[in-house]
């Protein structure tokens, strides 16, 4: 089990890190950046990562564990490559941002300003929304605060993912690999 939660865990990280952190690196630098593009493709990159999910609990269940796999195994498979692969998000994000892009706070923030203004919000929520946008900014340059909000984006969906799982890929007994649809072979 080890084996196959780490390696689908570090495959999963990979993909969302890459497809992520690639789009911010590329285009993450303007505030003309269509974020809401991005932010689709971020989260169909995340889904793709976790589909590793059902593949590492299916490959247990049939190959290593006799066909049988109880829900709460195969959410736990689930959950800890869920974490690996959230965790390597996180850890790239941190250093691409301290390190590459110590601006995404202010970048993002022209970006929701002038996304306000061309919706034609009023003064007042201008103003609410600079502030808003100031008080993210201050966030972002706390490490701890940066990681656990990269971590918000991520968890839940490989938790998303994990429930499905389990719930798909849970099964009591072992099936008879000479019965195909309903027929004795």
């Amino acid at each position: 089990m080890k084996k196959i939660v780490i390696i689908c865990g570090l495959i999963s990280g990979f993909i969302t890190t890459s497809w992520t952190l690639g789009f911010m690196l590329v285009a993450g630098r303007n505030s003309d950046t269509d974020f809401e593009s991005g932010t689709i493709y971020g989260y169909a990159s995340m889904i793709l990562a976790f589909s590793l999910i059902y593949v590492g609990v299916r490959n247990f269940r049939n190959k290593y564990n006799g066909g049988v796999i109880s829900f709460g195994k195969a959410f736990r498979m689930g959950l800890y490559i869920t974490l690996i692969a959230s965790t390597l998000y996180v850890v790239a994000w941190l250093v691409t941002y301290y390190c590459f892009m110590p601006d995404f706070g202010k970048v993002w923030s022209e970006h929701v300003l002038k996304a306000a203004r061309a919706s034609g919000a009023s003064a007042a929520v201008i103003a609410q929304k600079t502030a808003e946008m100031a008080d993210f900014e201050k966030m972002l340059k706390n490490p701890f605060i940066n990681g656990l909000m990269a971590y918000m984006e991520i968890l839940p969906v490989g938790l998303v993912a994990s429930v499905i799982t389990a719930f798909i890929l849970k099964r009591k007994r072992p099936v008879d690999n000479a019965v195909i649809a309903g027929e004795r072979i």
